[in-house]
C-alpha cells in the first residue's frame, strides 16, 4: 500500500506527480523566501453544521458564506501566521502582509527578502500588494501556471490547518472555529514537530529574541 503521504486526503487515490514535483529545496536562512496563500473555508451555523448534526438539509448553512484563511510561511523556518479575514481582495492581502511582517519581525525574521505566491489577481494586480512590498523592500515572485506545487509548503500548511485545526473537532458556531486558529498557530511554531526539520518546532531555527 502507498504511504498516506501519497495519496488523495480525499478519495485515496495515489497522486500520480509529475517529475517537477520531486524536486525539493530550502532557503539557507530565515526571511530569504515566505509563502503566502488563502484557503476558503464555509462558515459555520450557529449550533453547528453537518459535522455536528449530519448531512440534513436543515444544517447546510447554505447562504452563511466563507472565511478566507490567509497564510505565510517562512521557507526556511517554516514559522506560520495566519488570520481569518472576511474576503482576498487586494488591500485585504496587503494588509495581512503587513501583519505578518510584523510577526516575523516579532519572532526574530528581521526581513522579508522575497515574497512567493500564485497568480491570483490580488497578488498579481493589487496596487496594494506592490506598495506593501516596495515599503518593506521585498521581491515579489510568483509560481509558474498551474503549477501549485511550486509554492508546496503554503499549501501543505493550508491541509495541515484543514485536518488539525479546522476540522479536527466539532464546532458549533463559527466563532469558537475562529478563536481556536491563534493557539493552534502558536502550537504550531513552538511545540509541534515538524519532519522537515528533523522533529523539530519551526521556532527551533530561529535565534532567541
Amino acid at each position: 500500500m502507498p504511504y498516506l503521504r501519497d495519496c488523495d486526503p480525499m478519495t485515496g487515490e495515489v497522486i500520480r506527480s509529475s517529475k517537477l514535483t520531486t524536486i525539493r529545496y530550502e532557503r539557507e536562512r530565515p526571511g530569504e523566501l515566505v509563502h503566502m496563500d488563502v484557503k476558503k473555508l464555509g462558515r459555520i451555523p450557529d449550533g453547528g453544521g453537518w459535522r455536528a448534526h449530519g448531512r440534513s438539509e436543515a444544517v447546510r448553512g447554505r447562504g452563511i458564506g466563507y472565511d478566507y484563511v490567509h497564510s505565510l510561511v517562512d521557507d526556511h523556518s517554516r514559522l506560520a501566521y495566519s488570520e481569518i479575514l472576511p474576503d482576498e481582495s487586494g488591500p485585504t492581502c496587503a494588509a495581512f502582509l503587513e501583519r505578518a511582517a510584523a510577526y516575523l519581525r516579532a519572532k526574530g525574521i528581521c526581513r522579508i527578502e522575497r515574497l512567493l505566491t500564485d497568480n491570483a489577481l490580488a497578488y498579481r494586480k493589487s496596487n496594494d500588494i506592490k506598495r506593501v512590498c516596495a515599503e518593506l523592500d521585498i521581491t515579489q515572485k510568483f509560481i509558474r501556471p498551474h503549477c501549485p506545487w511550486q509554492n508546496g509548503k503554503v499549501e501543505r500548511l493550508n491541509r495541515t490547518l484543514a485536518t488539525e485545526w479546522a476540522y479536527r473537532q466539532v464546532f458549533t458556531s463559527n466563532a469558537a472555529r475562529a478563536a481556536a486558529l491563534a493557539p493552534w498557530i502558536e502550537h504550531y511554531n513552538t511545540e509541534r514537530r515538524h519532519s522537515a526539520l528533523g522533529g523539530h518546532p519551526p521556532i527551533s531555527r530561529l535565534s532567541p529574541t
